[in-house]
């Protein structure tokens, strides 16, 4: 719960680099998954090059950070779920906070990507048929956010029917 509590979005990073090791265990976590009939859609390109980031075409402050992490799903392996590629990449944030790195989601379906899918495809090489699901900055956070408000749970949770 920790972890979960401690998860912000960041923005700003610091210009150290993410030691490789450190990039693995944060994917291993993705790689982890429960996966809809152990299909595993799921890949991740880890992009350092500074090129690249600039051929994404993501935003600046995102370009800025040591590594970005896009999560991609192979749709052709039969009746895979992009929610696959979703929970991995929840992982991978999560798991990203718990050893001290920041990262702030960017996907398809939150509206922060279908202007940057086919950029983020080309620049990183996938394949034509590949999804873009998310993308995540990831490096030692520059700033400290403050926990945003939270509904109350009593306001989300209904107890065998909705209750308005």
């Amino acid at each position: 719960m920790e972890v979960i509590h401690k998860r912000r979005s960041i923005r700003k990073y610091r210009p150290d680099p993410v030691p490789d090791e450190l990039v693995e265990r944060v994917l291993e976590a993705a790689r982890l998954i429960p996966s809809g009939k152990n299909m595993q859609p799921q890949h991740f390109v880890v992009v350092r090059d500074p090129e690249t980031k600039r051929r994404m075409q993501l935003r600046p402050q995102t370009e800025e950070a040591p590594v970005i992490v896009v999560g991609l799903i192979d749709p052709t392996m039969g009746r895979c779920s992009p929610s696959d590629g979703i929970i991995a990449f929840e992982h991978l944030i999560l798991a990203a906070v718990n050893y001290g790195l920041g990262a702030c989601w960017k996907g398809t379906y939150l509206g922060h990507l279908e202007e940057h899918a086919e950029s983020i495809k080309e620049a990183i090489g996938a394949p034509g048929h590949m999804e873009v699901v998310a993308y995540t900055p990831l490096g030692y956070p520059d700033e400290d956010p403050d926990p945003r408000d939270k509904k109350p749970l009593a306001e989300m949770v209904h107890y065998e029917k909705f209750k308005a």
